[in-house]
């Protein structure tokens, strides 16, 4: 084990996606390595250098600290069905084991949300169906869109972000029978309390990751007063064992977790034996982050220079900083 972060032995990583999701067909990121294990650095192209330094904090509090103690030692996990075809949406979810869903909406025509959403609903007749539509409706169409889909999935447990703004959220809040979840607006926002203080949702969606760890994701959480969705950032499980690790150390778990996405990855850069991918809807709390394999690394090695040479001068820039 190492004593300190070399940052120059940080292995960056290209795992293909099984579906096209959030827009990319390629999962990259940077793995380092420190006294307490390995981290994983994966913030999005498009986020600039003030976000993505708080998604390399979680990687360093992963790698030298590690995660507080659990309180609990499994979590609950949401199955995940992108916007897919009614057939494959009904395999996800019988093949999944969970009993609740998060059904991704918007990302296409009204029509096929409906579609996907009955085929869930028949493939989950008991269970619970989240929507999450990531900010793409203004307050006129969710107002219009929300019952159609709740009427579709039988009855929606929620709806997350559906418009962009905090504006937007508490004024459909006001207006809507569905609860309403937060995710952009409380992790990319410069203060994350906004969305409480507005009274913009009933639930609030964690990605510990944008917001720069477990211990501060939890402060997040304690201040904002509101039920939580502990939620990942399409890790490797290298980087979704602090999501998990956030969700055994909550004092309350309300919710089941979005913590389910390895599936929508090609690979994942540790062992079957030891990735985080459910079994019966939940994953057990695991007390240390996974170590990589070896042979993984090398296999889903990003091999472009030009890639390469962005993502070390991006750490690189904010290590410095």
């Amino acid at each position: 084990m190492k004593t300190m972060i070399d940052f120059g032995d940080a292995r960056v990583y290209a795992i293909p996606m099984t579906t096209r999701f959030r827009g990319i067909d390629v999962r990259e990121g940077v793995l380092i390595e420190g006294p307490a294990g390995w981290g994983d650095f994966c913030a999005f192209p498009e986020y600039d250098d003030r976000e993505a330094a708080a998604w390399l904090t979680t990687a360093i509090e992963a790698c030298t600290v590690g995660w507080p103690d659990p309180v609990r030692g499994r979590i609950p996990i949401n199955a995940t069905v992108p916007a897919v075809d009614p057939a494959t949406a009904h395999e996800i979810v019988r093949g999944s084991g969970c009993g609740t869903v998060k059904v991704k909406v918007a990302d296409g025509s009204v029509d096929e949300d409906i579609a996907r959403l009955e085929a869930v609903r028949d493939a989950l007749p008991d269970g619970q169906v989240r929507i999450d539509a990531n900010g793409a409706w203004d307050v006129d169409t969710a107002l219009t869109t929300i019952p159609l889909l709740d009427r579709a999935a039988g009855g929606l447990e929620y709806v997350e972000q559906p418009c962009a703004t905090i504006d937007e959220l508490a004024l459909l809040r006001r207006k809507v029978d569905v609860r309403i979840a937060a995710d952009e607006s409380i992790r990319r926002a410069e203060d994350p309390m906004t969305v409480a203080v507005a009274e913009a949702a009933d639930v609030a969606v964690i990605k510990c990751t944008p917001l720069g760890g477990v211990r501060r994701a939890m402060r997040v959480a304690e201040a904002c007063g509101l039920p939580v969705v502990v939620s990942s950032a399409l890790e490797t499980s290298v980087g979704l064992s602090a999501g998990l690790a956030l969700a055994g150390a909550l004092p309350e778990l309300d919710f089941a977790c979005g913590l389910g996405t390895l599936s929508l990855l090609d690979g994942d850069v540790v062992g079957p034996a030891r990735a985080l991918a459910p079994v019966d809807g939940y994953l057990p709390v695991a007390p240390v982050t996974p170590t990589p394999d070896p042979e993984l690394l090398d296999r889903y090695e990003l091999r472009d220079p030009a890639r390469v040479r962005w993502w070390r001068d991006r750490l690189a820039r904010l290590v410095t900083r």
